[in-house]
């Protein structure tokens, strides 16, 4: 058994791939498609099921991919918040936190918490908690060469 993808539902999918692969340097897998029709309902257990599905290779990774669902008709909630039960966040390595951070801002998402480094004075190991432009929650870390 292995992991293949890992799913979010956009609200907005196009402008969220968009994020992810401006300041998340993910790539496109393959061309954005629409998912309907009796097979998609039969599967999801939703009538009259419409998706734009989006895959996007992570940085230097093959798989498990990232797809992005937006949905004909969805459902709001609140943000997810770093402690409620389920997925938790999508955690990215980087070499340079407080640029990614930086860009994560400008693009619409927003920091949860503090940089705080968890490593040792010779070997910082760096953690920050931020915001997609959606809400969903990500972990950047920057660890030393």
């Amino acid at each position: 058994m292995k992991l293949v993808h890992i799913n979010l539902v956009a609200r907005d999918a196009e402008a969220l791939a968009a994020f992810y692969i401006d300041v998340l340097k993910c790539e496109l897998l393959r061309a954005p498609k629409v998912l309907s029709g009796e097979k998609v309902s039969l599967g999801n257990g939703l009538p009259d099921s419409e998706i734009l599905t989006i895959w996007l290779k992570f940085p230097a990774l093959e798989r498990p991919f990232l797809e992005i669902h937006q949905h004909k008709t969805t459902h709001s909630r609140d943000q997810p918040r770093v402690n409620e039960p389920g997925f938790g966040h999508l955690s990215f390595q980087m070499d340079d936190i407080n640029n990614v951070l930086s860009k994560i801002i400008h693009a619409g998402g927003q920091q949860i918490g503090q940089i705080t480094d968890f490593g040792t004075p010779d070997k910082p190991y760096l953690i920050a908690y931020a915001r997609d432009p959606e809400g969903n929650v990500l972990e950047l870390e920057q660890t030393s060469s």
